[in-house]
């Protein structure tokens, strides 16, 4: 009887480690489905994503460049990181490429200001062909180039042009997201001058708001927040009697808030889900 018993009590537990096991082996299947950033991906589990139709791949550049005294220097590629996958998600066909950590940032590069990377613009764009190159070996038929950065962006418009001109024959075409960053940038300078905030081009409210809201004290020294030098409007020189703050910033970061930074990751997201729908949706019904 008492060996029944324990047998039993054995048989249970048996089954109880089964059944977790079972479960967690979906929950395991069930996260490499959702995955989308390939980087963290096999590569039959990329290839099982491509058969089941994420055929678009994201090639997302970010940067590594001074922010100011209180915003660490990886910004760009950390919102790119997070925005790309939210991206493809919402999108539902696309995979990311891993983010491109160097920008063009030349004017950024000031042993004031240590730190910053900069990839000169022809080499920056021999970059970006070599990863198109690989993603169309890999099987992938739309490629999008998007840049977090300011620095790069015509490069960009003018290397998805090339390529798909040379590669739109095969079949694959290529694509430069513009909206990521343009639209993005003026969305959100209308939103800050309808609420009364201080203009920023650099390690101001935008940018800072966003780093809060993705990684709040890790991302953004809080007790570092200084104004810089001010935007001034288009055609005006600085006056030359008045002294320069010159610490990186350009704008005033200290209005920044997590809130804010949410409003504007969303608006980045929808911006380039919209177009990049628009982009393949358009070539599709020619």
């Amino acid at each position: 009887m008492r060996w029944a018993v324990r047998h039993h009590r054995g048989g249970h537990v048996r089954r109880i480690l089964v059944a977790t096991v079972f479960f967690c082996g979906m929950g395991a299947t069930a996260t490499a489905q959702q995955q989308v950033d390939t980087e963290l991906m096999t590569y039959p589990e990329i290839a099982a994503a491509m058969r089941a139709g994420k055929t678009t791949v994201l090639i997302y550049n970010g940067g590594t460049e001074q922010r100011g005294p209180h915003a660490v220097l990886g910004g760009h590629t950390l919102i790119a990181r997070r925005a790309s996958v939210e991206i493809a998600r919402r999108l539902g066909n696309a995979l990311v490429a891993p983010v491109l950590p160097f920008s063009i940032a030349g004017g950024h590069l000031n042993p004031k200001w240590p730190g910053s990377v900069n990839l000169p613009g022809p080499l920056f764009s021999a970059v970006n062909e070599a990863v198109v190159d690989s993603m169309v070996v890999n099987g992938f038929k739309n490629i999008v180039l998007m840049g977090d950065h300011g620095g790069g962006q015509r490069e960009l418009q003018d290397l998805a042009t090339r390529l798909d001109e040379k590669y739109g024959p095969r079949g694959t075409h290529v694509y430069f997201c513009s909206d990521l960053y343009s639209k993005t940038a003026a969305d959100v300078a209308a939103w800050v001058k309808e609420h009364n905030l201080p203009a920023a081009t650099h390690g101001g409210i935008h940018d800072t708001s966003v780093l809060m809201y993705l990684g709040g004290d890790s991302y953004v020294r809080k007790d570092k927040l200084a104004a810089g030098d001010p935007v001034l409007p288009p055609g005006q020189q600085p006056d030359p009697a008045t002294p320069r703050v010159d610490n990186g910033v350009t704008g005033d970061p200290r209005p920044a808030t997590p809130e804010f930074g949410k409003l504007f990751f969303d608006m980045q997201v929808a911006n380039a889900v919209a177009q990049i729908r628009s982009l393949v949706v358009s070539d599709q019904r020619r």
